[in-house]
């Protein structure tokens, strides 16, 4: 039993005998300060109501009656109100690590979804031009949170849906056709709301079909920037399950069968030769239009439908992840879904909205790509600093606050590169293992080794941070933010650099070199699962 597990099983057995009802939450913490300890728990100030004393006073009979020996504490503090801190043993932390090594890859993962099936949608960019970095800080997002909810249990598909129809991609066709006719020696103007960046020239120059017929243009270019997309997700090394496209929705007539279901239920009503949803009675300021006058529907209306189909598609978790400009959409797509009865009483869909990302180098905006002309694309990015980073600067900020991405950061091989500085940990601790086959010392980690001799301060606190990666993996897993696991890997390859610059472990006394490999082998397992769960690589020499 890991020792958290130990001092909150003892606190549950306390508490029940102190008559607090079934079911009382204990929750450990780490203390902000390490002065402190190495857990804190406020039990006794939630017990302090249902068994009608003052929390202190909980907190000096829990002292009283723990059990510290059993649960490998070595004092019990009571601070404040009522707040109970705890030292563990220094052998007791060190035990972790043998049990990281004997977890491996599994090291973290667990089984809180139970496999339960969920939609993440992410990118979903209307196939008219090469993905930019928004587009980039999307795709980053939606994999990681994915990833994050494959390593907590969960079923994950993965899905992007095409808006391969509407007035974006008629301005799309219109554009190539401009380049055709152009080509012919014709003259032709690209459309207001146009495209006007190399690749429209080369999607003109690769049609062999005629340049009248606007339909034959606007598939070919269609399925032009389809491939081109695919390509700039695949040299991201994201992989999606599901494409969805947006015609469909309206060549299999679902668009009106959901607005037909939804006047069914008495949601919708005539007003100014509009149809409009009721909006409000779903937590909305107005009700909103779906249908216009000329008969065209607004564009809420097919996300409406889009969701009903993951719904019957027996996606009864979805989560969307878009760009921050989605944000009005939140509350009418789910109106539209509980008007239906889907959805209620939680939020459905989940949406994680991302900010826009501002592009610098030498400390000033980049703002055009050669290719797309008017914007720096995803592809530009890795070109220049490499996936791996890419992904990390995307991931490392929350995604409801602005990026500014740093190029010459991010090529740094320094530590002030963040993701340079957590691959470099990583390689280090691998190094300690190749280093040593090198000099014909078995580097074996061998979890019988005598890990109580790792008791120096700089070992005690890499092991309870490599101890805390589950619950960090759970909590990031649980909130749909990756860049907890961003944040945590960069503190834990601070205090893996730490150790190994203050610490030897080759040419110790053998059992000591023992311990400290086993050490080793814990902190890159943990570096990698973490690396891992980000869609990033930990590479074994830098």
């Amino acid at each position: 039993m890991k020792p958290a597990d130990a001092i909150r099983a003892e606190l549950g057995r306390i508490a029940l005998e102190l008559g607090a009802p079934e079911g009382t939450d204990v929750v450990l913490e780490r203390p902000r300060e390490a002065a402190h300890g190495d857990w804190a728990s406020n039990v006794a100030l939630i017990l302090a109501r249902p068994l009608k004393q003052k929390p202190r006073d909980i907190a000096e009979k829990i002292r009283a009656q723990f059990r510290a020996e059993e649960a490998g504490v070595a004092t019990v503090e009571v601070a404040g109100p009522g707040f109970l801190n705890f030292r563990l043993r220094p052998a007791v932390i060190a035990s972790v690590a043998g049990e990281i090594v004997a977890a491996g890859e599994s090291y973290g993962r667990s089984d809180v979804g139970r496999g339960a099936a969920v939609n993440v949608e992410f990118v979903s960019a209307n196939p008219t031009g090469p993905l930019h970095v928004g587009h980039g800080r999307q795709a980053a997002l939606g994999d990681a949170i994915a990833t994050l909810l494959e390593h907590t249990g969960w079923d994950v598909s993965r899905e992007y849906y095409y808006n391969d129809a509407g007035a974006q991609i008629d301005n799309l066709a219109a554009s190539v056709r401009a380049r055709l006719l152009e080509a012919r020696g014709e003259s032709a103007e690209i459309p207001e709301g146009g495209y006007h960046g190399e690749y429209i020239r080369e999607i003109a120059a690769s049609f062999q079909g005629d340049a009248d017929d606007l339909a034959a243009v606007r598939a070919h270019a269609v399925r032009a920037l389809r491939l081109e997309q695919d390509l700039d997700l695949a040299a991201f090394g994201v992989t999606f399950d599901m494409y969805f496209l947006e015609s469909s929705l309206y060549e299999e007539g679902l668009v009106e069968k959901t607005v037909a279901a939804l006047t069914r239920a008495g949601k919708t009503y005539e007003h100014e030769g509009a149809l409009w949803l009721r909006t409000t009675e779903f937590g909305d300021d107005k009700d909103r239009v779906m249908r216009k006058g000329d008969g065209t529907y607004t564009y809420f209306v097919p996300d409406v439908a889009y969701h009903v189909t993951k719904w019957e598609r027996g996606f009864k978790r979805a989560i969307d992840v878009q760009g921050a400009d989605h944000h009005s959409t939140v509350t009418r797509v789910r109106a539209g879904l509980q008007a239906l009865g889907i959805g209620i009483p939680e939020g459905y869909p989940e949406y994680v909205l991302h900010q826009l990302v501002t592009v610098t180098r030498g400390g000033q905006e980049v703002k055009i790509s050669k290719r797309a002309g008017s914007y720096v694309t995803v592809r530009d990015l890795i070109d220049e600093v490499g996936r791996d980073a890419v992904r990390y600067f995307f991931i490392m900020r929350k995604g409801d606050s602005p990026l500014i991405f740093d190029v010459d950061l991010a090529r740094s091989q320094s530590e002030e590169n963040p993701v340079y500085y957590i691959q470099m940990a990583h390689a280090r601790m691998c190094g300690i293992f190749r280093v040593g086959a090198e000099q014909g010392i078995a580097t074996a980690a061998a979890v019988d080794a005598d890990l109580s001799l790792l008791t120096e301060a700089e070992e005690q606190q890499l092991i309870k941070a490599l101890e805390d990666y589950p619950a960090e993996l759970a909590g990031s897993a649980a909130a749909l933010e990756p860049q907890r696991i961003a944040s945590y890997l960069l503190e834990t390859a601070r205090l893996a650099h730490l150790w190994y610059h203050k610490h030897h472990v080759l040419g110790q006394e053998e059992a000591l070199m023992r311990a400290r490999l086993v050490l080793a082998r814990a902190a890159q397992i943990v570096l990698a699962n973490g690396l891992s769960a980000l869609g990033i690589t930990a590479p074994e020499r830098m």
